[in-house]
């Protein structure tokens, strides 16, 4: 059994999902040579994995002929680059291929499938210039580095807009893993709620083993079966993909061994969530250790060289943002101005980094009197803990519902990003009366600065409970890095323009 720790977006929530000489390649159980384990996979993962290939090819030839086209129409040796055109589409699936670019644990879910293109794409780069020097072909420099970085591209952008198709067919119940849970209720609840709540994840929790299971019937409306020695029994009979077990005392090394030892006959995936359930991606290493895979946990990037490079980066994209949509807030300012009365830029105490105090700006979306009406206001709060929240607010101005539709009253905080109260990603920050009731655990978000946007802007925003937000944010200080950034931002786009959760 090998257990590989997930990023942020792989598996569920930084899950590794350890497939125990089992993989995805046919579509059905195949009895393989004596000594091996059968393997299964389901069907749609191989059409998926066939689609690939067909789009990575697809891909090749129009890039090849891209270039060819438009760069080289007076080449020396035509027929050299009519070759290299025609044979870059099996060459570049083959190479892709070798680099385990179409591996189906890596469908539909976090970098990893992306990296792999790139790392491709490199490698091809430095194999064709090798082979040019060595059997002293006369190949332009350009062709190499117009057709294969475009071919990169080129072939993520289309790989994304199909993962973003298979994640719109799951939304719809579609091309979903049916999920074995054991574990202890509380655990075995909060799975289901979130694999509901993010069903783009593609795992389906069918039903249940739990310790006190003499006692339930179902969890979350999944039906209870059996205990922790029923696992691999309740998989085969009900027909589930991967069994997934959840960090309790019960089940330790002998009895994970002898849960993979079961379902290896039936070619089932098991998934190991360790206790450290958002802990993943660049902090985990798995070292064998006397024989034994240990989880190395490295100390999360509060400082160093890369937080400096974030600042940086941070102001100089802020500067010129401001630039840039400067005629955009002045136009916001005077139709603010003249559809109600009041000021321009609403501002507000908040805590940033290290539970330091500081004015948050934003264009006011609400009449000026907004604070004094919130008391009446109170018995229709649909917010939980110590957050008002109340879709249809009154205060609202016509103006400013338009301005929260599309997140533009934040723009002003990209004053705040250049003073460096805050980041351009980072967690929410909080109201000083909210910081307030904060746990230790919890007043681990104050270790880095808040952000205009995170996690929780392109996780569901206003619709998001207090619960689920505190999280999100835990789980981006314990996980950040600059490539997080950088998806996140990337992902905020799509979040602003779908308007879902703002107001």
């Amino acid at each position: 059994m090998v257990l590989s720790p997930g990023g942020p977006g792989d598996g569920f929530y930084g899950w590794g999902m350890g497939h125990m000489a089992v993989s995805e390649h046919t579509g059905q159980v195949d009895q393989v040579d004596q000594g091996q384990v059968r393997r299964r996979s389901l069907p749609w993962a191989t059409r998926y994995q066939r689609q690939m290939v067909l789009l990575d090819g697809v891909c090749g030839l129009l890039v090849g002929l891209g270039a060819l086209l438009g760069g080289f129409p007076g080449a020396a040796q035509p027929v050299l680059y009519v070759a290299a055109t025609a044979g870059l589409p099996v060459l570049w699936v083959s190479w892709v291929a070798m680099f385990g670019g179409y591996d189906t644990r890596f469908i539909g879910l976090g970098s990893e499938e992306f990296r792999r293109v790139i790392n491709s794409a490199i490698s091809l780069m430095a194999a064709i210039a090798i082979a040019s020097y060595a059997w002293k072909l006369d190949f332009a420099r350009g062709y190499v580095l117009i057709a294969l970085p475009g071919l990169a591209v080129f072939n993520i952008a289309a790989r994304y807009a199909m993962r973003k198709q298979l994640h719109q067919q799951r939304e719809r119940g579609q091309h979903m893993r049916r999920v074995t849970a054991v574990g202890h209720a509380s655990a075995v609840a909060d799975l289901i709620v979130q694999l509901r709540r993010d069903r783009f994840h593609g795992l389906e929790v069918v039903n249940a083993c739990v310790a006190d299971y003499t006692e339930l019937t179902e969890i979350e409306g999944v039906p209870v079966i059996g205990g922790f020695d029923d696992a691999a029994r309740v998989a085969a009979s009900t027909g589930a993909d991967m069994v997934a077990v959840l960090a309790c005392p019960e089940m330790d090394g002998l009895a994970l061994r002898r849960l993979a030892w079961e379902l290896e006959k039936d070619g089932t995936d098991l998934c190991v969530a360790p206790a450290l359930m958002d802990v993943a991606g660049p902090r985990t290493t798995v070292r064998s250790v006397a024989g034994l895979p240990l989880l190395q946990v490295d100390h999360a990037e509060l400082a160093g060289i890369k937080r400096v490079i974030k600042t940086f980066s941070d102001m100089f994209i802020a500067t010129a943002a401001l630039i840039a949509f400067s005629p955009l807030m002045v136009f916001i300012a005077v139709a603010i101005a003249l559809d109600s009365r009041g000021p321009v830029l609403f501002t507000q105490t908040r805590v940033g980094k290290n539970g330091q105090p500081f004015p948050v700006l934003k264009f006011r979306t609400m009449v000026a009197d907004a604070e004094l009406r919130q008391e009446a206001l109170l018995p229709l709060n649909e917010g939980d803990g110590v957050l008002f929240k109340l879709r249809h607010d009154p205060r609202v101005t016509t103006v400013g519902s338009f301005l929260r539709r599309w997140s533009l009253d934040e723009l002003p905080q990209l004053l705040n990003v250049m003073l460096g109260d805050m980041s351009l990603v980072g967690p929410r920050p909080p109201l000083p009366v909210e910081a307030a009731l904060y746990s230790d655990d919890v007043y681990r978000r104050l270790a880095v600065k808040p952000g205009m946007t995170g996690l929780w802007q392109i996780s569901g925003r206003s619709d998001l409970s207090h619960q689920d937000a505190v999280r999100l944010d835990l789980r981006y200080v314990e996980n950040w890095t600059l490539a997080l950034d950088l998806q996140i931002l990337w992902k905020t786009c799509a979040a602003v323009a779908k308007g879902r959760g703002a107001y």
